[in-house]
């Protein structure tokens, strides 16, 4: 299995996400790949958000050595699944790569929580360091729900 997570810069919620997935499937001894984009080229090649890191490493994942990084063709053809963090990515996505949907790849994040209420992950990029907090919570919440999908429903 190979998911990618994708929000709009890839400093803040896909990261989190990518970790965390990470920390996962690592302790749960999975092969698959992780990995997170961007929609936008605003942040390529920086470090995931201090406080993106700092949420991360208070429950023992690591993701400082992550890099920004913007969707492509190839990374989405590379992926088995796509999680797309909040509607707004969702559609760019759709309207960029209608292929992506077409193939069965993508999916809105959340919906793994609450299936077809079509919910978005908050953007704490311009809120306090409190939010990133509970988006680390929800993201670690639909994460361990990935998990506990039934095999087929994560092709």
């Amino acid at each position: 299995m190979r998911i990618l997570f994708v929000c709009i810069g890839n400093i803040c919620r896909s990261p989190i996400a990518e970790g965390v997935m990470r920390s996962l499937v690592k302790q749960h001894q999975m092969d698959w790949e992780v990995a997170s984009a961007g929609t936008a080229s605003f942040h390529v090649g920086e470090a995931p958000h201090t406080y993106s890191q700092q949420i991360c490493q208070q429950h023992g994942v690591n993701i400082t050595r992550q890099r920004a990084q913007q969707l492509s063709l190839s990374l989405l053809e590379a992926h088995d699944k796509v999680y797309a963090m909040s509607l707004d990515v969702f559609e760019e996505i759709q309207n960029t790569y209608p292929t992506a949907l077409t193939a069965g790849k993508l999916e809105l994040f959340l919906n793994v929580l609450h299936p077809g209420k079509n919910e978005s992950v908050p953007d704490p990029w311009y809120g306090v360091k409190a939010d990133y907090a509970t988006v680390y919570n929800l993201i670690a919440q639909a994460c361990a729900c990935i998990l506990k999908l039934p095999t087929d429903a994560k092709k």
